[in-house]
Order: C-alpha cells, then sequence, then structure tokens
C-alpha cells in the first residue's frame, strides 16, 4: 500500500442538537449533527400518525364529475388461427387444382 495516501482514522465525537453526544471512531473528529437516535420521533415512540382515512372519498367527491370510470373494453380480443389438418388425398388434390388454376392464367 502507498503511503500518506489515506485519511487519519481516529477517535470522533457526534453531537446532537439535542445534546446527545456519541464516541465512535472516523475521518472527522467531531460532527454536529440535527436529529439523532434518542430524539427522533420514530425511535422515541412518540411518531405522529397522519389520519387517511376519508381523503379517498373526499378526493372521489371534490373530482365526482371528472373522474372516469372503468369501462369494460368491447374489443374482441383475437384468438389464434386454427390450423386445420387435411387428410393427404384432400391436400394433393387441393395442389393439383391450384397448379391447374396457375397454368389456366398463363404464369
Amino acid at each position: 500500500m502507498k503511503k500518506d495516501i489515506h485519511p487519519k482514522y481516529g477517535p470522533s465525537t457526534i453531537q446532537c442538537a439535542c445534546g446527545n453526544v456519541i464516541e465512535t471512531r472516523g475521518v472527522m473528529p467531531r460532527v454536529q449533527v440535527d436529529i439523532c437516535s434518542s430524539c427522533h420521533p420514530f425511535f422515541t415512540g412518540k411518531q405522529k400518525i397522519l389520519d387517511t382515512a376519508g381523503r379517498i372519498d373526499r378526493f372521489k367527491k371534490k373530482f365526482q364529475d371528472r373522474v372516469a370510470v372503468n369501462k369494460k373494453s368491447t374489443k374482441v380480443t383475437p384468438k389464434m388461427p386454427v390450423k386445420l389438418k387435411f387428410s393427404e388425398d384432400a391436400r394433393k388434390e387441393k395442389l393439383q387444382a391450384l397448379k391447374e388454376k396457375v397454368k389456366a392464367q398463363g404464369k
């Protein structure tokens, strides 16, 4: 490894706005943060739960005239073509008729 290309890794303190101090190791000796695990609402259990009940109803009421209603498609989905299997005799007869038709047209 090359010498003197890596940053100095030493003791570091993380200081939160709430006053909590966390001792760790890092390349910066002191880090200041706005929120930490001891004051964040998710970790403290003081999380606000938004009341989302009724949002869909309010939206539908507000836009009831403009909301498109799903309608069933009237298009018929195409079915896969069915290959008819002819007997060998029928196939030979059709081929012969086609050859005669081509000869009659003069091609």
